[in-house]
């Protein structure tokens, strides 16, 4: 499974986000931008996805910008990745159930798709496990 730069940025910007968030003050974009190294308008495309999910909120004008809508500890690495990505799924006879079947004509009796649902519930079982607030404060291993 290969994820996006939308999602990788959107991780990242969310983990700046809660991690520069003040109490009184949204974050305005450019720093966020500026933090991460993220292009500034391709970042206000993946805000503007994450606000119209109720992941973050934003405040207009001179002193504008963004804040979580919810606490970091109540927002999922999985429900992050969702809204970015869509399906978790790595192959598309395990995506969304109203049109799996209708995908392949192997679908019925297709031996290795049981390899594909157990690795799409492993991925959406590790990446809803993972909060927000993990990930900020995650000692980040330099090899697997």
């Amino acid at each position: 499974m290969k994820i996006s730069s939308r999602t990788e940025y959107g991780l990242r910007a969310m983990v700046a986000l809660a991690m520069m968030a003040g109490v009184d003050r949204p974050v305005p974009l450019r720093a966020v931008a500026e933090a991460e190294s993220i292009p500034e308008p391709f970042l206000d495309q993946i805000m503007a996805k994450l606000r119209r999910a109720n992941l973050v909120t934003s405040v207009r004008g001179v002193n504008g910008g963004y804040h979580l809508s919810r606490p970091a500890e109540d927002i999922s690495i999985g429900e992050l990745v969702r809204v970015l990505e869509g399906s978790l799924a790595p192959i598309a006879c395990v995506g969304e159930a109203d049109s799996s079947e209708s995908t392949c004509d192997l679908f019925v009796g297709c031996h290795a798709r049981s390899v594909w649902v157990r690795v799409t519930a492993a991925i959406t079982r590790a990446l809803d496990a993972l909060s927000l607030a993990d990930v900020m404060h995650d000692e980040v291993p330099l090899q697997m």
